[in-house]
C-alpha cells in the first residue's frame, strides 16, 4: 500500500437534497486519480460519530447505493453516524481476487490509501470517532469489505458482508494480516454467482475466480477470534412468508470479536425479504459498539 498525506487535493464538491438531509458528492486525489464518495451531512453537531462505508457491487456506483438504503439514511439522521457511499475505479474495486478482469484489479488501484484518506477527512470535517469505524460490502464491495478486514483490521472496527465469500487461496491476491474482526457474513444458499459451497465465481464480465463457501469464510473469522466450539444457531421471524426465504442465524459470541452468519435458505445472489440488511448489519455494529 502506497503511503499518502491527508492534505491531498479535493477535486470537486456538489451538493443537492435527498430524503432528510443536504447529499455531498466529494472526491479525493489518490496517485492522480479522483476518487468520489456521496454522504448525507449529519444534523448532528454531536462530535464522535460513527462512521459507516456502504459498499455497492460490481458495476455500481455510489449515488446508487445511496438510494437502495433509505432506512439506513433515515437511521443515520437519528443515531449520529456518517453513512458513506464511495465509487469504485471505474465502478469496480481492486479487491482480493487474483482472477478479477476489472481494471481496478489490473492497474492495482490503492484502496487501502482511498479509504485511510476517506477516514482522515470526516475526521477532520465531522469529528467522526476513528474507532467507531465500519463497513457494508454487496456482492463485489463485499470482497472490499473483507480486503479492508484482513489488510487494515487495525482501522475498522466491524465489517458486514453480504453475498460474498472469500477468495480461495489460488485466488488470494491479498496478505492478511491474521487479526480476528467483529464479522457478519450474510449468503444466499441458491446464489448462483457467489456459489454458497464455494465454486468460481462468473460475471457478465468474465470469470472472478474461485472462492471459498460460505461455512469456510465463517469458520476463517470464527478461527482467528479463537471460538473452537459450534455456534449457536436461531431461526428469524419469517416476516415474509411469501417469499421463499428463511434465515438462519449462527452466531459466535462470548469472546472479544463477534462472528455471525446469515444463512438465507432459499435465497439468491440478492437482499433478503425478511430483514433490510443494511439495518440490520447497523444494528450488528452498535452492538458490539457496547463491548
Amino acid at each position: 500500500m502506497k503511503q499518502s498525506l491527508f492534505f491531498c487535493m479535493v477535486f470537486f464538491s456538489l451538493s443537492y437534497s435527498y430524503g432528510q438531509g443536504q447529499v455531498i458528492t466529494d472526491s479525493l486525489s489518490i496517485d492522480g486519480i479522483f476518487r468520489k464518495f456521496t454522504f448525507q451531512i449529519p444534523p448532528s453537531k454531536e462530535e464522535n460519530k460513527s462512521l459507516v462505508f456502504v459498499l455497492h457491487g460490481s458495476g455500481g456506483n455510489g449515488s446508487q447505493m445511496m438510494e437502495r438504503v433509505p432506512l439506513l439514511l433515515e437511521a443515520s439522521t437519528q443515531e449520529n453516524f456518517i453513512a458513506v457511499f464511495p465509487t469504485g475505479y471505474q465502478n469496480y474495486w481492486n479487491e482480493c481476487r487474483k482472477a478479477s478482469p476489472a481494471a481496478a484489479n489490473l492497474l492495482d488501484i490503492d484502496e487501502q490509501t482511498f479509504f485511510l484518506e476517506m477516514i482522515a477527512y470526516f475526521e477532520h470535517h465531522y469529528q467522526v470517532d476513528r474507532t467507531q469505524v465500519m463497513v457494508i460490502g454487496t456482492s463485489g464491495g463485499g470482497h472490499m469489505a473483507y480486503k479492508l478486514a484482513m489488510t487494515l483490521p487495525d482501522t475498522f472496527m466491524a465489517i458486514s458482508v453480504i453475498i460474498a465469500n472469500l477468495p480461495d487461496a489460488s485466488n488470494m491476491d491479498c496478505i492478511p494480516q491474521g487479526k480476528p474482526m467483529h464479522m457478519l457474513i450474510t449468503n444466499g444458499t441458491l446464489d448462483k454467482i457467489n456459489p454458497y459451497e464455494g465454486g468460481e465465481v462468473i460475471l457478465n464480465t468474465g470469470s472472478f475466480g474461485k472462492v471459498v463457501a460460505t461455512e469456510t469464510s465463517l469458520s476463517y473469522w470464527a478461527g482467528l477470534a479463537g471460538y473452537t466450539q459450534a455456534p449457536s444457531r436461531e431461526t428469524l421471524p419469517d416476516t415474509d412468508p411469501k417469499d421463499g426465504k428463511i434465515i438462519e442465524k449462527y452466531s459466535y459470541s462470548g469472546r472479544e470479536k463477534e462472528v455471525t452468519l446469515l444463512k438465507v435458505l432459499g435465497g439468491g445472489h440478492d437482499y433478503p425479504n425478511d430483514i433490510d440488511i443494511h439495518l440490520y448489519s447497523w444494528e450488528f455494529f452498535k452492538e458490539v459498539m457496547k463491548r
